[in-house]
């Protein structure tokens, strides 16, 4: 079971006079990365938010929002004068040194945060208990998200990981026919330089025990094999967050793929090299997806 690192979900609630929502997006970082855009009453609670929502989310870039609207009439809402003047001489004085001499700003600055007040008296222990609670909620649907984009990745890569182990069973047929080819090009060379009575056959048989050790690839496919099988052992296992472990082996795997396609000397296995490495690097793609 895998969880992607793209993830959304949103709860609301209504609570005496106020709604509470939360809105929680993430997308790929290799670290937690957390960003909180929350109201004022919320400063003293923000370490407490923090720590659940670094817990909860794990690994990627998080964007929480919460917001408290309040339910009352607009007519207990009110303006903060003194920040309303403070913006919108800050936002005049601009304008003007940059030659922009029109325009209401009026509408601008109501849309600043705090600056239209409205029925906010702190956040008491209740309503702390209900804010979690709606986060909560928030992290339900977010996860239920992450778990359905996670269950398209694993498919991709158990079909890559597949396209790998089907790449290496092709090999097999061209081994023999690689050896025979290089014989003769060692046997064509020496007849040529030296005249084929003059090949010391002896020497000729060491020649070829040291190019078709050379050449030997039997511990790259078992290793490469091996690779592959652990990589879909570990989709398997019940862990939701293995992202990291997989890049490794994946490491792993392209290290025997390279020594492949060094030891190849034979075109048709080159070519199912070059597939190989195409389905690696999709794999790598999709792993950078995951927790």
């Amino acid at each position: 079971m895998l969880l992607s690192m793209t993830g959304y979900g949103r709860s609301s609630k209504n609570f005496e006079k106020r709604t509470i929502t939360v809105e929680l997006r993430a997308v790929n970082s290799k670290t937690t990365d957390l960003r909180l855009k929350l109201p004022l009453d919320f400063k003293d609670k923000e370490i407490i938010l923090r720590k659940l929502i670094t817990d909860k989310g794990e690994r990627g870039k998080i964007d929480v929002q919460i917001s408290i609207e309040s339910n009352m009439d607009k007519d207990n809402s009110g303006i903060n004068q003194s920040l309303f003047k403070r913006y919108y001489r800050e936002i005049q004085k601009l304008n003007e040194e940059l030659g922009n001499t029109g325009g209401n700003f009026t509408e601008a600055v109501l849309r600043i945060p705090n600056v239209v007040t409205g029925d906010t008296d702190g956040i008491n222990d209740e309503e702390w208990e209900e804010i979690e609670q709606v986060v909560n909620e928030a992290f339900e649907q977010f996860n239920a998200f992450r778990l359905a984009e996670g269950k398209a990745h694993e498919d991709d890569l158990r079909e890559r990981t597949n396209g790998i182990l089907v790449n290496l069973l092709k090999i097999s047929p061209f081994e023999t026919d690689r050896i025979n080819k290089m014989k003769q090009r060692l046997r064509q060379n020496l007849e040529e330089f030296w005249g084929r009575d003059n090949v010391d056959e002896n020497r000729y048989e060491q020649e070829i025990l040291f190019y078709v050790d050379k050449m030997d690839i039997t511990e790259e496919k078992i290793r490469l094999e091996q690779h592959c099988k652990y990589f879909i052992d570990q989709l398997d296992n019940n862990l939701t967050s293995k992202g990291r472990q997989l890049n490794f082996i994946t490491q792993e795997m392209g290290r025997e793929i390279n020594t492949l396609g060094a030891k190849a000397y034979h075109s048709e296995i080159q070519h199912l090299v070059v597939g190989m490495k195409d389905e690696l690097e999709k794999i790598k793609e999709q792993i950078a997806n995951v927790l």
